[in-house]
């Protein structure tokens, strides 16, 4: 059986983009949804198994353009859990 555990992080735009390309690579995450302070999505990602690098680059100019812009982010991470 699987399940979603979220976890949070706040971060500052220059962290953003750094710190979201440091989940991805992690792996086991379904999805990343940015959100402002107020929690407006800004951009929800989702993460397949086999995603490669050269689909990503538009990804990560969206999120250095979104840096530019706001100052504060959260970023939410599912994470698929296998359970036994």
């Amino acid at each position: 059986m699987d399940e979603e555990k979220k976890n949070e992080f706040k971060v500052k735009s220059e962290e953003l983009l750094k710190k979201v390309k440091d989940i991805v690579h992690q792996g086991n995450v379904r999805r990343i949804i940015i959100k402002n302070d107020e929690g407006k999505v800004y951009l929800e990602i989702p993460i397949t198994i086999g995603l490669v690098g050269a689909f990503l680059l538009p990804v990560w100019a969206a999120i250095g353009a979104l840096a530019a812009v706001v100052s504060n982010f959260t970023i939410e991470i599912i994470n698929k859990e296998k359970q036994e």
